[in-house]
């Protein structure tokens, strides 16, 4: 279906585009994408004649707040390919420019700006895509979208994946523009004769009062799955996925001092290392990629965001940052979380091979590490340790779809090591009944053995043992309501140790319901949603441990805000002792201006002191800021406050957690980054069963400097210190130091 439009105002930039363009405009759901032999050189300026060859698309229709409507600005997208590469501008126009909320960002930071963007859905089944998103001055933003892996409309994006492509942006007098230059080497696509037919869906965002979302297609709230509803492109008849090489050659130095007994032994400088290392991409078919990695630096560069580990019983989750463990990382995902790849701590080769053939998803990867990290699951709480020894991890994938986003698989894991393995394998499934209902399963095996001294040392078993984990779960989406039940059940001796699963021995049984208001123009409000939820555990022999009820009630409104009062009442057992607790819960979220946002978070009410098995009254406030003082300068504050006493009023502890972030953005490619992390935790001795420190400190210090021409050719240069206080201590003093470079260069062959 084609319709013609009015062509852009002459006096804007485009003036010249517009007089050149002669293509009528196209619905993405029948788009002829169009070839050039011209040159474009993406600037954010549309003055190149090659752009007369592209095909105009109108992203005239407002989903978000509003419901298919007619979009409030216009945004007019221009698409073509030359064999090589696929060629996407957007000239978006704004009333008042001077409101366009965008600054010198870093690769996928630019959420909160205005942007524009396409999603590309290369296998045309609706299950997984490619989303390339750009801001007003050219920072880049790439995804993966797996709605096929995921549980409902959440969580389905995945922006730890990175391609090389170019982009650029510039504010105008109308709006701005953003051009982008994808090639298609760095997408998977299936090899065919003639023309290829792919998903495709273009989108802004317009973050002013409220954040509006444009596209160029229908999006149908009651229809719970995204890529199903995009519509189509056909063309790319000389195109062929890239069977490139691509190798990235690094080098590392560092210059390490540390102290295992801060105050009492001085630092140790652990001398001066430098290591060389390559990693190699290559495409063998259109259906099939190869990673290799001899000797990588798979360190990771930026600090983990800082948490709170007081009164904490399980081993928190830190994400994967390492760039050859993310790329394909969606195609290993489960609703057991059995592959988390921070497991492999420090390996000396891995390699990887992904692909996709018709209806058939695989992967596999493998890494040799120098050292074996363990976690030790528990149904009330979990232990770590890491063994100075190697050990080999395996980890393979398979799915094969089957009508809407359906699909069934499997999964292998195991690593071995000197007297210790553990062996994970299972089936699961997801069957999308229709546009509303999904039901998924998983069922997993494991085979486990320790060496002696470790399974001695952490009460675990002495020989080999085994355990399951099982996963069902029935899903109700639509426009105005939601629903799920979901049932967990993890045995005691179920070990994931390729994954983070870090609580087993229990069965947990939850129902969720929603209900969504959706605002008009004439509200003030944009969204209302009321949320309830009951769930029941029980350990593996049956017996009750756990019961909790919760009502949400959540408001959106203006300036980009989002405020909910929650409600939460239950039980818990601990040490045998069944406690009955209940607290209230604040959260919101607004953004007063463009560049300046806050969130709060707050409870009161009762919590287990988990160290002494008994009940107390906590407190928490969890306020944080980010502000673009300028479009090059970001200050940003993250904190943790949190306070329990007895039912008496005594204190059992204070603690607080604060990261503190500034980033000088010098452009696109270049910025410094001074992190600064502190937490502290005062207790009360004197109400503690074990002996404890009265006070402690830990006090962490980074200053980055990073340049990037693009996700594989890099340079880092930086420095970071720790320092320790607690009752031994005579102040703060310091543990760790340590000085490190590293330089990446990227080659295609």
């Amino acid at each position: 279906m084609e319709r013609a439009l009015s062509a852009p105002d002459p006096r804007s930039g485009l003036g010249l585009l517009a007089a050149l363009v002669c293509h009528s405009t196209a619905y993405a759901e029948d788009i002829a994408l169009p070839q050039t032999g011209g040159e474009i050189i993406v600037d954010g300026v549309l003055s190149d004649v090659a752009w007369q060859d592209a095909v105009q698309v109108e992203l005239d229709l407002e989903y978000q707040p509003g419901d298919n409507i007619p979009a409030r600005v216009r945004t007019t997208a221009y698409l073509m390919e030359d064999g090589k590469f696929l060629y996407i501008a957007f000239a978006a126009s704004d009333p008042d420019p001077s409101k366009i909320r965008a600054y010198l960002r870093d690769r996928d930071s630019a959420y909160n700006d205005d942007f524009v963007g396409v999603v590309i859905d290369t296998y045309n089944d609706g299950r997984r895509a490619f989303e390339f998103f750009v801001n007003p001055l050219g920072a880049q933003m790439d995804l993966t979208n797996n709605e096929a892996a995921a549980e409902g409309q959440f969580n389905t994006e995945d922006d730890s994946w990175d391609a090389i492509w170019d982009s650029a942006g510039k504010i105008n007098p109308e709006g701005y523009v953003v051009e982008m230059k994808i090639p298609l080497n760095q997408l998977r696509f299936p090899a065919s004769n003639g023309k290829k037919v792919w998903g495709l869906d273009l989108s802004r965002s317009y973050p002013r009062g409220k954040r509006y979302q444009f596209s160029n297609n229908l999006h149908d709230r009651d229809i719970n799955c995204y890529l199903c509803q995009i519509g189509k492109i056909s063309g790319l008849e000389n195109a062929e996925p890239g069977r490139d090489l691509e190798v990235v050659p690094t080098v590392t130095a560092s210059q390490s001092d540390h102290s295992d007994n801060p105050g009492i032994d001085p630092l140790i400088s652990g001398g001066a290392r430098t290591e060389a290392g390559v990693s190699l991409r290559w495409g063998i078919t259109p259906d099939l990629t190869a990673n290799l990695a001899v000797n990588p630096d798979f360190s990771q560069i930026e600090a983990d965001a800082a948490q709170l580990e007081v009164n904490n019983r399980f081993a928190l989750f830190f994400p994967e940052k390492r760039p050859f463990f993310l790329e394909g990382a969606d195609y290993f995902t489960t609703p057991v979380n059995a592959v988390f790849t921070r497991t492999i701590a420090s390996p000396e080769v891995g390699t990887k091979l992904t692909g996709k053939r018709g209806e058939n998803t695989f992967g596999v990867f493998a890494a040799q590490d120098e050292k074996t990290n363990l976690l030790f699951p528990g149904a009330f709480g979990s232990d770590t340790t890491t063994l100075e020894q190697s050990s080999t991890s395996l980890v393979g994938r398979y799915s094969r779809g089957f009508g809407n986003t359906s699909s069934v698989g499997g999964l292998v894991t195991a690593r071995t090591g000197d007297g210790y393995s553990n062996t994970v394998a299972g089936l699961d499934g997801r069957w999308k009944v229709n546009d509303q209902h999904t039901l998924s399963i998983q069922h997993l095996e494991s085979e486990t053995e320790y060496p002696l001294a470790v399974a001695e040392e952490f009460d675990q078993p002495e020989k080999t043992f085994d355990g399951s984990a099982t996963v069902a779960r029935y899903e109700y989406d639509s426009r105005n309501w939601f629903g799920n039940l979901r049932y967990v059940r993890l045995t005691d001796g179920f070990r994931a140790d390729s994954g983070f699963e870090p609580r087993v021995g229990f069965t947990w049984q939850t129902i969720n319901l929603r209900r969504v208001w959706h605002g008009t123009d004439d509200n003030w409000w944009s969204r209302v949603r009321l949320h309830t939820q009951y769930n029941l555990t029980h350990l593996e022999d049956g017996t009750f441990s756990g019961r909790k009820m919760s009502a949400r009630l959540g408001v959106g409104g203006p300036m980009q805000s989002f405020t909910q009062i929650a409600f939460i009442t239950g039980s818990e057992l601990d040490n045998d002792i069944l406690f009955k607790t209940s607290r209230i819960r604040f959260y919101s979220e607004f953004q007063p201006r463009g560049g300046l946002s806050f969130t709060f978070l707050a409870e009161d009410g009762e919590q287990i002191d988990y160290s002494n098995s008994r009940l107390g009254d906590r407190k928490m406030l969890q306020p944080s800021i980010v502000w673009n003082v300028n479009r090059n300068l970001l200050a940003s504050v993250s904190s943790i406050f949190a306070s329990l006493d007895t039912k008496e009023g005594d204190k059992i502890f204070d603690a607080s957690v604060i990261d503190a972030r500034l980033t000088w953005q010098f452009n696109l490619r270049s910025f410094l980054r001074l992190t600064v992390q502190h937490s502290a935790t005062s207790r009360n001795p004197d109400v503690y069963i074990d002996e404890v420190d009265a006070n402690s400190k830990n006090v962490g210090r980074q200053l980055l400097y990073s340049y990037k021409i693009n996700p594989q050719t890099v340079f880092y240069l930086g420095y970071s210190d720790q320092y320790v206080d607690d009752d031994n201590l005579d102040g703060l003093t310091a543990s760790d130091r340590s000085l490190f470079m590293k330089i990446g260069y990227a080659w295609s062959l």
